[in-house]
């Protein structure tokens, strides 16, 4: 398998010189779930991409916005619409609008004008455990004006990548089935982050809820632990169980680089992927890999 073709479904870029990420300022306060996140705040280019992916037939890729300033969402997706025309890839852009705000459908406009956007990242309102949860308060998946935000994506002919912590996956099960025309592909395969029976159980619950809406795929990524090393050994299941809820045809992998290299190398990670399907049919690896990607973010050959 070592020259099947690989559309990453999803990697950031950066460049600190040209555009402020909040997240990567190094302050102890983001509290990022991974911990310290030192180690990648640095500029993250495309020659940095392509070194950390060489050994790997990668084709196409898809950018998912970085968390940019919000008040340059824009000008980060200008910037990456000027890297690709320098190197030929990021092939997609996942951009950034928030829902609820004035000017919301000005900036999903605004997204939706760049040739190469094909969806939006805008995470709702979450909770940092599951006794937390509000519903209903402003940003999340029930308020009323975020709905009615996330309602226009089918106007702009826009997807939505779904990022939230497991314990929310049935909230936004809601949504995908309130709006089956917008076409929904949850990240990190749904942040399976504790791995006993009780853990597990929810994360199930979510995914299932989120299998049964047919508009919703899902990115096998971030299989990182808050607190744990990434192995093949520990993930397989989760792969394999993922695929098994979603089917072959709504899975698609992706290196969520340079984010999961503070748990993994991306050949680790790729090196796996490709372990954990090796028994799948050709036609099944390449719909993993490449064809599912390139379907879902209508990605040209």
């Amino acid at each position: 398998m070592d020259d099947i073709e690989i559309v990453d479904a999803h990697h950031h870029l950066w460049d600190l010189d040209e555009l402020n990420y909040p997240s990567l300022s190094g302050a102890t306060e983001n509290n990022f779930f991974l911990g310290d996140n030192s180690a990648i705040c640095k500029n993250y280019l495309p020659e940095d991409y392509r070194r950390d992916s060489a050994r790997h037939n990668v084709i196409k890729t898809v950018h998912v916005e970085a968390e940019c300033d919000r008040g340059s969402q824009i000008a980060e997706t200008e910037w990456i619409t000027q890297i690709n025309a320098e190197h030929g890839f990021p092939n997609a852009i996942v951009a950034h609008a928030w829902f609820d705000e004035e000017n919301s459908e000005e900036i999903l406009a605004a997204q939706a004008s760049f040739p190469l956007v094909r969806g939006i990242r805008s995470k709702p309102v979450t909770a940092s455990s599951p006794k937390k949860m509000q519903p209903a308060a402003p940003r999340t998946m029930q308020d009323p004006r975020w709905l009615a935000g996330f309602a226009l994506l089918e106007k702009y002919d826009l997807s939505w990548d779904l990022r939230v912590p497991c314990w929310h996956l049935e909230e936004a099960a809601v949504v995908a089935q309130a709006f089956p025309e917008t076409r929904i592909v949850l990240n990190h395969t749904g942040f399976p982050w504790r791995r006993d029976e009780e853990g597990l159980a929810l994360w199930r619950r979510g995914m299932q809820a989120l299998a049964d809406a047919p508009n919703v795929h899902v990115k096998i990524s971030c299989l990182c632990l808050p607190d744990g090393p990434w192995t093949l050994e520990s993930n397989r299941p989760i792969v394999l169980e993922t695929i098994e809820t979603f089917g072959v045809e709504r899975c698609m992998f992706a290196s969520n680089y340079p984010v999961d290299g503070l748990r993994a190398s991306y050949d680790l990670i790729y090196d796996s992927f490709k372990t954990i399907v090796s028994e799948f049919s050709h036609n099944e690896q390449k719909q993993l890999f490449s064809k599912n990607a390139m379907a879902f973010y209508r990605i040209e050959p």
